[in-house]
């Protein structure tokens, strides 16, 4: 029998998957309907917008590998991190993930899979070369709480449902039933101008929207997997003290590595947010390091007056 504790539920990044997934999902189906009432042969489009999400979630782990230049290793190539993943999938009582290496300075660490089973937890060569042991394990439970709580499969599935249906949105006026191809009469071409116009408004709201939900739900959820790692490891101080690390060590990467990178910080440890403006400045896929860093120090209180009163 295992004597695995296991990741700590938590039901509001449960209920808050839930209710994005059902607003995201209500906004799918209330373009394909609009579509539907405008009399719109949209069939190619639908059977695209599916092909693609169908890629996007069995294809996601191989996808996200492949964009940032990582392989999976074997025990014999890294013992040291499979040695922390067995560790750690010991104490959280779940499959072990698969374990690949990113060939990047960037230092972070993101998992990525729909499922427990399908899932691949990867660190950057980066930040195994800047953490300590202790910490490196306390980012990669961090990681398995990702998995653990499937929150990886639903902001896969979540961001590509909002930009989906913005796409459909747009292609109204490339694939739609005339519209924008010609009525054969002039004075249709003011209607179709009016379209285009609504249609392009239309797009942009329903992006908005799911860029928008999706980020508040990025950011709870990494809260999240913070208070995993750190019950999950007993170590909450380790945790932040690897959070600062990293968040520190990202003032040393060269501006041009950081942006290529950050396409990836809704899945990333810790955001890599190049200096200056930019969307992820703007509109940040994590909590504040200043908030990240306050939790645990409750969460390090809080544990400490327990293990005291033992």
């Amino acid at each position: 029998m295992s004597t695995g504790r296991g990741y700590p539920r938590d039901p509001g990044l449960a209920a808050r998957m839930t209710f994005v997934m059902f607003l995201l999902g209500l906004l799918y189906v209330a373009v394909m309907a609009a579509l539907i009432a405008a009399g719109v042969n949209f069939a190619f489009v639908f059977v695209l917008a599916g092909g693609l999400l169908f890629a996007q979630y069995y294809f996601s782990s191989k996808i996200a590998l492949f964009s940032m230049n990582a392989h999976e290793v074997t025990p014999a190539e890294a013992p040291q991190l499979h040695g922390i993943v067995d560790r750690l999938c010991a104490l959280a009582d779940m499959p072990k993930p698969r374990v690949a290496i990113a060939e990047s300075d960037v230092p972070n660490a993101f998992a990525t899979g729909r499922s427990p089973s399908d899932a691949v937890v990867c660190a950057t060569t980066g930040i195994l070369r800047r953490l300590e042991p202790a910490e490196l394990e306390a980012v990669l439970a961090h990681e398995l709480s990702h998995v653990a709580h499937r929150d990886v499969a639903v902001m896969t599935v979540a961001g590509f449902l909002g930009v989906a249906a913005g796409f459909i949105t747009r292609s109204m006026f490339w694939f739609g039933g005339g519209i924008g191809m010609g009525g054969g009469r002039d004075n249709d071409e003011d209607n179709g101008t009016a379209q285009w116009l609504v249609i392009m408004l239309v797009s942009i709201l329903v992006y908005a929207i799911s860029f928008l939900l999706t980020r508040a739900l990025s950011r709870y959820r990494e809260l999240s997997a913070d208070r995993g790692a750190a019950i999950i490891t007993g170590a909450p101080a380790t945790l932040a003290s690897a959070l600062v690390k990293v968040t520190g060590a990202m003032g040393q990467i060269p501006t041009r590595d950081l942006r290529a990178a950050e396409p990836f910080n809704a899945f990333f440890f810790t955001p890599a947010a190049a200096p200056g403006f930019s969307i992820s400045s703007l509109f940040s896929t994590h909590p504040t390091l200043e908030q990240r860093l306050a939790q645990l120090a409750e969460l390090e209180r809080t544990m400490g007056h327990q293990g005291g009163a033992l």
